[in-house]
């Protein structure tokens, strides 16, 4: 099962993401944004940049 992006409104009101792998793990989460429509544009952009992304060790 592929990973999916869930959009949700946390306690504060704001609107946050997480990537979930097809196991159901969240292994990654996004800032607060203040609308739902920013928080998809959050995933959305996420996609674009770890589609060519490159593994770095910050050591």
């Amino acid at each position: 099962m592929a990973g999916k992006f869930e959009v949700y409104e946390d306690k504060a009101g704001k609107f946050r993401f997480r990537l979930k792998a097809g196991n159901g793990e969240v292994v990654a989460q996004g800032q607060d944004y203040q609308t739902r429509a920013a928080a998809t544009k959050g995933c959305e952009a996420v996609q674009r940049a770890a589609a060519g992304a490159k593994i770095v060790h910050a050591d």
